[in-house]
């Protein structure tokens, strides 16, 4: 087959073909944030500039559309093959089937780690070779569209295509990405649409219309460009939800699946609710719950915390199962509801703690579970209600109706990390608060507990490790979608995945603290709710999940490893800086990925085959239009040079200790993901000392001055903002100190062999276990 009309021939073909090899290079580097360490690049960008040359030349010597690509396309084989399958420690001048056969080890090897690894995941000799075959295959289509069938518009679908795992992870890609792509997009389809033939008038006019148009793109991308990418999500927005509101009423399921059940929720009210604090009485230290309201501002409806409605023990590695009520006291209620026996029944007193008064009007709720405080409460309700102590809830015979009311007065105790730092496991008098299922991956659930744990040396401690772990907005992030189940372990699936919402992340903390040895359970019920006027407000959407865990002379106590986007600030005791003045809640960005729309474009009219014959070609047009494109490529070049000190100015303290971590990982300095940064802050000193070098002066101080900037975002209810450059400068005061003493003598030195999880299955988090055990 012959080339079409339009297709470009000679210098233009050779030109043509050496720009979609550019084009494939700049889009591989859309790929960059979800690939860690690694040497890639080099290989793999040989390998497309080799079948560049090969495609190149045979284009030059025959006028087929097709041969050219096909033989390209045996050219990429072959080099595959003597890249990937030659045999270990020798070189390989021709490929066999031996050749072929290590190459698709490698590849199914390659797939193997896709499936189990995270981004971002270091690319390793099967991962190069996927990108390898990737960046291959996008250059072979582009270059037969372009070169060879003459419809370089529609290169852009084969550039496009390596967002396609950017898009589908939901990880953004670099904006020099998009721009270098574009850019050689922008030649290309200018040295398409410069005059091949004509008179010498034509040829002027027509060079200076594709001037004009290109101007005109490149224009309007630089004018429109940075402030369509300076919005929020810009490059993942999505269609909006139709009809996806309050359907009814909302009731929370007993039975709670670990990948759907919360996941859906409704923006119904479900409950309203005052709080005010209770003044001791004058009548002895145990006052009535009818003392007189004061006006001290120390309560609300985060000091109350959650509305919980159960508990769940029985986990069977999917789903959650509730037993059956077993009523231990029926309505009317004397005296205070609490699994603590001493507590049982006694008046509220301020001797162990505040009291609060809380009146309660439920909305859509339609549950016979009846929300109440995890705390010691005293019930006053109407109907027929009893309270189930091992379970410590309240159930009715009939669910609760739109304008119900209910009171309680809480006790809420002085309970802090002081409190918890020495207690011992309790015994909750129920196995199953110990219970693992025994699932495909238990083990390695419980190898990558007590590698996070390792260093804590109580059971308290232990805890504050996972919930920093599952915590951090580092490792992972909230997203009410949850991906399909890979494994019959739920909790692993999530782990892989690192995203999902308050049920996985609570079921989580509670399979590996039993892992541990600690007894834990899951809380369900609903989040305190938000501020509207005088009272709070509580809708479907805050229906949560959170683990409790089980302590010798506390009992059941909640933890918080949801992060503080869906959250706010943990409790006090298990909220590591509660001592640091304006602690507290924060409000993080949430990553989200929805597929954005694809470039795409009408192939140009081609020149009429008489002309062609009539007339030579003339390069002098297609050279203007192309320097034209590059100058104007220059001045975008620089503006989003400027534009990334700009991005660099406004760093968050999450974004910045991840680009710190990065920095130092080049020069061997690691750390677990579920070391907190101020214990970091303590550790990378001691790392750079057992490498050989030291952190001066200045470096120092930005360590722990970004250390507590990332403290403040986590848990400060309104963090400090740092001056803008401020958190990039300490970057680069710790980078260039590490670099001065450890640049020539760690880069480049193989890594030590560091020890593994259980030999059961792969990690989710390697890089995570190497840090931890690194610290050991």
């Amino acid at each position: 087959m012959s080339p079409q009309a339009g297709s470009p021939r000679g210098w233009r073909g050779a030109l043509t073909t050496a720009l979609c090899a550019l084009g494939t290079v700049a889009s591989l580097h859309a790929l960059t944030n979800l690939l860690g360490l690694g040497p890639w690049r080099n290989p793999v960008v040989l390998l497309v500039l080799v079948v560049a040359a090969v495609t190149a030349v045979v284009r030059a010597v025959t006028r087929s559309a097709w041969a050219p690509s096909v033989l390209g396309l045996v050219a990429a084989v072959a080099a595959v093959l003597l890249r990937y399958g030659a045999p270990p420690g020798r070189v390989q001048l021709v490929p066999d089937l031996s050749s072929w056969d290590r190459t698709s080890a490698l590849w199914g090897e390659a797939l193997r780690v896709v499936d189990v690894s995270t981004v971002p995941v270091d690319v390793t000799r099967p991962l190069e070779l996927l990108l390898a075959a990737g960046a291959l295959a996008v250059f072979l289509a582009a270059d037969l569209l372009a070169a060879g069938l003459g419809m370089t518009a529609w290169t852009g679908l084969a550039f496009a295509a390596m967002w396609t795992p950017t898009i589908a992870l939901g990880f953004p890609a670099r904006g020099s990405a998009l721009f270098w792509t574009g850019l050689v997009y922008l030649l290309l389809l200018a040295l398409s649409a410069a005059p091949q033939a004509g008179t010498q008038d034509d040829r002027v006019r027509r060079s200076g219309l594709a001037s004009v148009a290109s101007l005109g793109v490149v224009a309007v991308a630089l004018v429109a460009g940075p402030p369509l990418a300076a919005l929020p999500g810009w490059s993942s927005w999505g269609l909006p939800d139709l009809g996806r509101g309050g359907t009814g009423a909302v009731n929370l399921s007993s039975d709670l699946d670990v990948r759907s059940s919360l996941g859906e929720r409704s923006g119904d009210t479900v409950l309203r609710y005052t709080t005010e604090v209770l003044a001791p009485s004058d009548t002895g230290d145990d006052p009535a719950p009818t003392a007189s309201p004061t006006s001290a501002p120390n309560v609300s409806a985060a000091t109350i915390g959650p509305l919980r409605s159960f508990t769940l023990l029985q986990f069977d590695g999917r789903s959650w199962r509730a037993d059956e009520p077993r009523p231990s006291i029926d309505a009317p209620f004397d005296g205070l509801l609490a699994t603590d026996p001493d507590l049982l029944g006694r008046s509220p007193s301020t001797a162990r703690g505040t009291l609060a008064a809380v009146h309660l009007e439920v909305g859509a709720l339609r549950d016979r579970e009846l929300p109440i405080a995890t705390f010691p409460r005293t019930l006053q309700i109407d109907g027929r209600w009893s309270w189930d102590a091992a379970r410590d809830s309240i159930t009715g015979t009939r669910p609760t109706d739109a304008g119900m009311t209910y009171d309680m007065v809480v006790e809420i105790p002085t309970l802090t990390s002081d409190d918890l730092e020495d207690a011992r496991v309790g015994d909750p008098g129920d196995a199953r608060a110990l219970e693992v299922p025994p699932t495909s991956h238990a083990a390695d659930i419980a190898a990558l507990a007590a590698d996070l744990t390792a260093e804590a040396e109580t059971p308290y401690e232990q805890a504050m490790a996972l919930q920093s772990y599952l915590r951090s907005a580092a490792n992972f992030t909230y997203d009410t979608r949850v991906d399909p189940a890979r494994t019959d372990d739920a909790v692993w699936d999530f782990l892989e995945s690192r995203k999902g919402y308050c049920v996985q992340f609570a079921t989580a903390m509670t399979v590996m603290s039993r892992s541990l040895g600690i007894p834990a359970r899951v809380g369900v019920g609903f989040l305190p709710g938000q501020v509207d006027g005088d009272e709070y407000v509580v809708t479907g959407r805050q229906a949560h999940a959170w683990p409790e865990l089980y302590f010798e002379g506390q009992g059941w106590v909640r933890f918080e490893p949801t992060p503080a986007v869906q959250t706010g600030a943990p409790p006090r005791w298990s909220d590591p800086f509660a001592n640091v003045p304006n602690a507290g809640p924060t409000q993080e960005v949430v990553p989200t990925g929805r597929p954005g729309a694809v470039p795409t474009g009408r192939p140009n009219s081609p020149t009429a085959p008489g002309e062609i014959a009539e007339q030579g070609t003339d390069w002098v047009p297609a050279a203007l239009t192309s320097a034209l494109v590059l100058a104007l490529g220059a001045v975008g070049a620089t503006v989003l040079v400027r534009r990334r000190g700009r991005l660099l100015a406004d760093l968050t303290p999450e974004q910045a200790w991840a680009r710190l971590r990065r920095v130092l990982a080049r020069h061997g300095v690691r750390w677990s993901s579920a070391t907190t940064p101020r214990a970091a802050a303590a550790l990378v000193p001691e790392r750079v000392a057992d490498l050989g070098g030291s952190l001066d002066a200045p470096a120092l101080e930005a360590l722990i001055g970004l250390a507590r900037a990332v403290e403040q975002a986590r848990y400060a209810p309104e963090a400090a903002n740092p001056e803008p450059g401020r958190l990039a400068a300490w970057i680069d005061d710790v980078h260039r100190s590490a670099r001065r003493t450890l640049g020539r003598r760690t880069i480049g030195r193989p890594r030590r062999a560091r020890p593994g999880p259980a030999a059961t299955g792969s990690r989710p988090d390697d890089r995570a276990a190497r840090g931890a055990s690194s610290s050991r």
